[in-house]
C-alpha cells in the first residue's frame, strides 16, 4: 500500500519536516494541529477555549481535503499545556465529534510548539474508494489472476508431459 500526503491552504502549513496528514488506504493519519489561523499565520488570541475552536477547525480542513470527516474519526490524541483546561477543551471537543464518539487520548504536556495551550491529532476512515483505488484494485486482481491461469497452464503441461514419459 502506498501512503498519499494531504495537504489543504485551509489549515495551517507544516512548519517542519512533516505533512497535515497521510493517507494509507483507507486510513488517515493527521499531525497535530494548533490554534494557528491560517489566514494570517499567528496564534488565535482568547485563550484556551478560542485555540480549542481554531484547532478542531483546522484538523476539520484536513479531514475535508481527505474526503473525510468528523463523523469517521475513530481516535483522537489530545495534548493540554495544562490539565486544569480540560474541562474547556472536553466541552469545545463534543460539538464536533459524532454520535459515535471516537477513542481518546488527553494528556498534560511540559510545552507546546509557539507556546499553544492545545494540540489535538486525529486518526480517520475515509468512506468509500477514489477510482484510483478501485483501479489499483483491479489491475492487482488481473495480475493476480494471470498468475492463477499461468500457474493452472503449467501443471497441465506438467500432467501431459508425466503422461508421455509413461507410454
Amino acid at each position: 500500500m502506498k501512503k498519499e500526503i494531504i495537504a489543504t491552504e485551509k489549515a495551517p502549513a507544516a512548519v517542519g519536516p512533516y505533512s497535515q496528514a497521510i493517507k494509507v488506504g483507507n486510513i488517515l493519519y493527521t499531525a497535530g494541529q494548533i490554534g494557528i489561523d491560517p489566514g494570517t499565520g499567528k496564534m488565535v488570541s482568547g485563550g484556551v477555549k478560542a485555540q480549542t475552536e481554531q484547532v478542531l477547525k483546522n484538523l476539520g480542513a484536513v479531514l475535508q481535503a481527505a474526503g473525510t470527516g468528523f463523523e469517521h474519526v475513530v481516535k483522537t490524541t489530545i495534548f493540554l499545556r495544562f490539565m486544569k483546561d480540560f474541562g474547556a477543551v472536553n466541552q469545545i471537543y463534543a460539538g464536533y465529534v459524532s454520535e459515535q464518539k471516537p477513542a481518546r487520548s488527553t494528556v498534560a504536556v511540559a510545552s507546546l510548539p509557539l507556546s499553544a495551550l492545545v494540540e489535538i491529532e486525529a486518526i480517520a476512515l475515509i468512506p468509500g474508494e477514489s477510482a484510483q483505488d478501485k483501479t489499483r484494485d483491479k489491475s492487482e486482481a488481473t495480475q493476480t489472476d494471470i498468475e492463477m491461469e499461468m500457474g493452472k497452464k503449467k501443471k497441465k503441461k506438467n500432467k501431459k508431459n508425466k503422461k508421455k514419459g509413461k507410454k
